[in-house]
């Protein structure tokens, strides 16, 4: 795996996070990580332009801090420092190598390599309650932005007919099906790929994944969408909502409900 090059911009409220990350699109950045007053973006090292980073940022006479990652052992890192993650009774998240969770009603397995997923976030947590209070039974789903596949896995064991689940790298899209296979979640699919390509309709709609991503496809994932169909998102902050209901709004999406951890938030949608 290449050396990525991470930029970190600080003191960036949602409307200038929101500005520079479809300026940084234009250069080849590829992911996001949008905190309070703050704005994580990352390319792979051989794309990297500085020369183009600094005319793109001129009118903005901002600055940033940049770091080299350099690809590690993963894995070996993670073994010493993950904990399972257990949801209330409802569902528990653990590594092939923890002991089995016997006081879960659904019990996922993950190596996440480099993909986001493992239960700890409280974007990731969300969404998983969220689910529980759902119909997922014969329903088909699309998991948009999948990493580690933990959501589709889950919708899986509530009873889904089929899930496509879809992520943009290769190396992500290899890990969610790893996932998939040791949950023998096999109606599970994995594909590499962006929203637009789908042609297919869905019941419910699974997007943890940020703001700026959410907005460019709220049209879509409502087109997607069959009559009274459903999209849970979450990946952004309690500010974020009114811009995201309005957009959700007009791509033909009410909102139903909305839950909050630490300033995260998670909506469900319904078309109307």
């Amino acid at each position: 795996m290449p050396n990525t090059i991470i930029l970190t911009f600080n003191d960036v409220d949602a409307e200038k996070s929101e500005i520079i990350i479809a300026l940084l699109e234009t250069a080849g950045f590829d992911a996001f990580e949008e905190k309070e007053n703050q704005l994580i973006a990352c390319i792979a090292e051989s794309n990297y332009n500085e020369d183009v980073m600094r005319e793109l940022l001129a009118p903005f006479s901002m600055g940033y801090q940049k770091e080299i990652s350099v690809p590690r052992n993963w894995n070996a890192e993670w073994e010493q420092q993950y904990q399972p993650v257990v949801i209330e009774k409802f569902a528990g998240i653990r590594a092939d190598f923890h002991t089995p969770l016997s006081d879960v009603q659904y019990e996922i397995i993950i190596t996440p390599k480099m993909s986001f997923g493992t239960g700890h976030h409280d974007t990731t947590r969300l969404m998983m309650m969220a689910m529980r209070n759902m119909d997922f039974v014969n329903k088909q789903v699309f998991d948009f932005g999948t990493g580690t596949g933990v959501l589709a896995i889950l919708a899986s064991m509530l009873g889904a007919n089929e899930i496509d689940a879809m992520d943009i790298d290769d190396w992500v899209v290899d890990n969610a099906k790893e996932n998939i296979e040791k949950n023998k979640t096999d109606n599970v699919g994995v594909f590499i790929g962006d929203a637009p390509l789908l042609h297919k309709k869905y019941d419910i709609v699974l997007a943890n994944i940020n703001r700026h991503i959410l907005l460019d496809h709220m049209l879509h994932m409502s087109r997607i969408l069959n009559p009274g169909g459903y999209v849970l998102m979450s990946g952004f902050y309690e500010t974020d909502i009114p811009v995201l209901v309005s957009a959700a709004d007009q791509a033909g999406l009410q909102k139903l409900h909305q839950n909050i951890s630490n300033n995260w938030t998670c909506l469900l949608l319904q078309l109307k």
